[in-house]
């Protein structure tokens, strides 16, 4: 069963750097999967970073936006899996929700969590999910973005629930909120 582990806070806080500086402590085989997909000049530029940012040669590297937990089910044996981000899948998870017809709720979301969590269970090593903490700001203006702060709530909630341990990134200093 791996050891799970959550890395949150806000935008540009180091939480990523933080969460893959922990991945390559661990020895192994290194699986970094990304959620996020290039849709316009500056995602193409945060993946360039991220890319570059990883050792060359000690990372394999998985796409996945909507599958997450096919995606550490179908991984193989690993020391260590780092998905990054959360945030951005419950932003694709809405996106194709929306464009089906069929809505995200709160319910769903959770449940999606908690499938990912099960299949991060099911590995060896450990899982580190790195997530953006968005709900400690202004309440948005729109019922859109109200509902995505919501959903990324819900699922960071329940991934912190089930993680071995939690750390909250501030300035680019870790804070264990459990484990540690």
């Amino acid at each position: 069963m791996a050891r799970t582990i959550l890395v949150t806070g806000g935008c540009r806080s180091g939480k990523s750097e933080y969460a893959r500086r922990l991945a390559e402590e661990i020895p192994g085989r290194r699986l970094f999967v990304a959620t996020g997909t290039a849709v316009d000049e500056e995602m193409r530029d945060r993946i360039r970073r991220h890319r570059e940012a990883r050792r060359p040669g000690e990372w394999d590297a998985v796409e996945e936006p909507l599958a997450l937990a096919g995606a550490l089910d179908a991984a193989g044996p690993c020391g260590v899996v780092l998905v990054d981000c959360l945030t951005l899948w419950v932003n694709n998870l809405l996106h194709e929700a929306e464009r089906c017809g069929s809505g995200l709720t709160e319910e769903r979301m959770a449940g999606e969590s908690r499938e990912l969590l099960t299949a991060s269970r099911r590995r060896p090593g450990t899982v580190i999910f790195v997530a953006n903490e968005v709900g400690m700001g202004i309440v948005p203006d729109n019922a859109l973005a109200r509902r995505y702060r919501d959903l990324a709530g819900r699922c960071n909630a329940v991934i912190a629930a089930g993680a071995d341990a939690v750390a909250l990134v501030v300035c680019g200093i870790p804070m264990f909120l459990k484990g540690g």
